[in-house]
């Protein structure tokens, strides 16, 4: 390395959408600069809030803090979700790729895996508002300080053989702009991918009561987001979102995620216990700044309300699980839209 920038099957599967989750007793659970980085005065400036640190580059654009506990979490998230993925970082069939792209690639752990598993020979980009990634890379990794709202990303039109995202919620005004700016940047039969979770609980079994603090507190968390301008509802619409933008043979793959490990399924209940673990990790990181910021709460508020929300959390007698959505679509080789970013 080098000192650079920084299925399921179908069926009864416990992970596929149209497959019953069965519950397991809950008393068999166990609880729980470098030179290739683009940088200016602020990208290192960062903000203090709450006792939490926040990103300087476009302050305030991002809902969530950029600290040691944060990054801790944010590679908890990957190893989760490579999970729930059986082991997968991508589902869109990537052939010889040359360049690929990661928009709010975070501690950048996804990039460092595709370039040293997978791609070995593709030039791999990371972008994002906070220089929290690695400067001991692969010759292949450069990540830069880039905001994606940005009309312009300082590269080729049709630069990209794949554009990759994953839990971007409430990191955008309009997630279509980035979809459309995407198309743009995708070489014709290349590909863009996302990786969504929808933030809302579900169950299937009755047991999750209308007034679960879990269930209130999302759609506190939707509120907030929503005042805010940065949306989290988004996952459900990516599939059109994608059609729209002019993407074709647009794939959506549907897994339920536990909230914590409530089933008997071995698999699911390993990402039950991981679900868990960044929930509890991470409440506090997803409540602080939109709270605070659109509620008016204090830090102390905010987290005797979370005393309750984590107890919910951690009860194995609620059933209830989240929805993580995958949509891939490619650009077609020759398009009606316009050869423009606009």
């Amino acid at each position: 390395m080098s000192q650079s920038s920084t299925q399921n099957s179908p069926g009864a599967s416990p992970l596929d959408p149209q497959g019953p989750m069965q519950a397991d007793s809950p008393t068999n659970y166990s609880s729980p600069d470098d030179a290739s980085q683009s940088v200016d005065s602020t990208v290192h400036n960062f903000q203090e809030e709450n006792g939490r640190t926040y990103h300087g580059y476009r302050a305030g654009s991002y809902l969530y803090p950029n600290d040691s506990n944060e990054r801790d979490r944010l590679d908890l998230q990957h190893v989760m979700l490579k999970h729930a993925f059986k082991d997968r970082n991508h589902f869109a069939p990537l052939k010889n790729p040359q360049r690929i792209l990661d928009i709010g690639t975070g501690t950048g752990i996804w990039v460092m895996e595709m370039a040293r598993d997978e791609f070995p020979n593709a030039q791999i980009h990371g972008t994002d508002l906070s220089p929290i990634q690695p400067t001991d890379v692969y010759d292949n990794v450069h990540f830069f300080i880039d905001d994606a709202s940005e009309e312009d990303w300082a590269v080729e039109p049709a630069s990209y053989d794949y554009i990759h995202t994953r839990v971007l919620l409430g990191s955008f005004g309009d997630f279509r702009d980035i979809i459309r700016k995407s198309f743009y940047y995708t070489k014709p039969g290349g590909y863009m991918e996302s990786q969504e979770i929808f933030p809302t609980p579900f169950c299937d079994d009755g047991t999750m009561p209308d007034d679960w603090p879990f269930l209130e507190w999302s759609k506190y968390f939707d509120q907030a987001a929503t005042m805010a301008g940065r949306p989290v509802r988004m996952a459900h619409k990516l599939k059109r979102w994608y059609e729209e933008a002019g993407f074709v043979d647009v794939q959506e793959k549907i897994i339920r995620m536990p909230i914590n490990p409530w089933t008997k399924d071995k698999h699911s209940k390993t990402l039950g216990k991981m679900s868990e673990a960044n929930l509890i990790d991470g409440l506090g990181a997803f409540t602080l700044g939109p709270f605070s910021r659109m509620f008016g709460w204090n830090s102390t508020e905010i987290e005797v309300y979370l005393v309750n929300v984590r107890r919910a959390v951690s009860d194995r007698h609620v059933h209830a699980y989240m929805k993580v959505y995958v949509v891939w679509g490619r650009k077609p080789k020759t398009s009606k839209k316009s050869g423009s970013s606009s």
